[in-house]
């Protein structure tokens, strides 16, 4: 069982027949992703072929109407979502009745209101959302029979096995700290994404990282912006017996100007990365000033772990 999503679970895809769906419906499929259908009402009944994309076998995925369908031919329920900011809300919303109990939406762009609308819908449901405008998630195992779940845009192969979690609001800098932490490895790098409101914040990660017998520690990233940082930093002061160590982008973005994602604004003041770093600090976590000086912190946290 890995944090998040069981080993090998079945996955759908929303709006798989697209230029972006199908191009990383093929690569996490090569990840060994179980893919096991597509969603889009204008092509059901049709299936998708995916050359040498299933341990060197052609995959060939069906495509259904809607997810209601596509979970009572196939048993999936995990979607990861590819479709454009327009019909995200509906997207969602169909995941969600369908009875999807994790729901990855990769979309950049959707107004906060409709993230709102479903972020609550799933809450009410018992459905986790993972983003939306982020990267995705990847478990990884260390059986090879199960090697693990790539859901969304993570590119795969950078990371392998390992005691760390990794929570961040920023795609890139997933990419590297994974990058920089290769050779101790991960059990899940997940992207909460960068938006105002996200389904899975900053702190719902690290209570799911505390309650993973196989991690160790946790790697956080933050940006400038919001308060979930802090949030998630007060938590773990009461809550986690594992050590978290962070790196908060945007130390040099001038204030009242919108850096890169849509909720990373410094607004009256607050949400600076100074301020963050120092709630951060004062609640115990060391705060890296840079991502590499932050991997060499917690290398040198997992190795005072592992000498005891």
């Amino acid at each position: 069982m890995s944090v998040f999503v069981e080993d090998g679970a079945p996955v759908i895809v929303q709006g798989m027949t697209g230029h972006q769906g199908m191009l990383h419906t093929r690569r996490m499929l090569l990840a060994g992703t179980r893919v096991v259908g597509g969603v889009n009402p204008r092509k059901a009944g049709s299936v998708v072929e995916f050359p040498h994309a299933a341990d060197g076998q052609d995959a060939h995925v069906p495509v259904f109407a809607d997810c209601a369908a596509a979970r009572r031919s196939t048993g999936a329920r995990t979607s990861v979502i590819f479709v454009p900011p327009r019909f995200a809300k509906d997207a969602m919303i169909e995941a969600i009745e369908a009875g999807m109990s994790l729901i990855v939406v990769i979309t950049e762009g959707i107004p906060v209101a409709d993230t709102a609308y479903a972020v609550e819908l799933a809450m009410r449901r018992g459905a986790r959302i993972v983003g939306p405008n982020c990267p995705g998630l990847v478990t990884l195992s260390s059986s090879p029979e199960h090697p693990g779940v790539n859901l969304g845009i993570i590119p795969d192969g950078i990371v392998s096995y390992g005691p760390l979690g990794l929570v961040s609001k920023s795609g890139t800098l997933t990419y590297q700290l994974m990058g920089e932490l290769s050779d101790i490895g991960f059990t899940a790098c997940l992207g909460a994404g960068g938006d105002p409101i996200v389904g899975t914040t900053l702190q719902e990660a690290l209570e799911q990282f505390e309650a993973d017998p196989r991690t160790s520690a946790v790697m956080m990233i933050g940006e400038i912006g919001g308060n979930a940082e802090e949030e998630a930093a007060m938590w773990a002061k009461r809550n986690m017996t594992k050590p978290v160590v962070a790196y908060i982008a945007g130390f040099t973005a001038p204030e009242g100007r919108q850096m890169g994602h849509a909720g990373a604004i410094v607004s009256q003041g607050k949400g600076t990365a100074q301020d963050k770093k120092r709630t951060l600090e004062d609640c115990g976590i060391p705060v890296g000033s840079t991502p590499a000086q932050a991997a060499a912190i917690m290398r040198s946290v997992i190795s005072q772990k592992t000498s005891r």
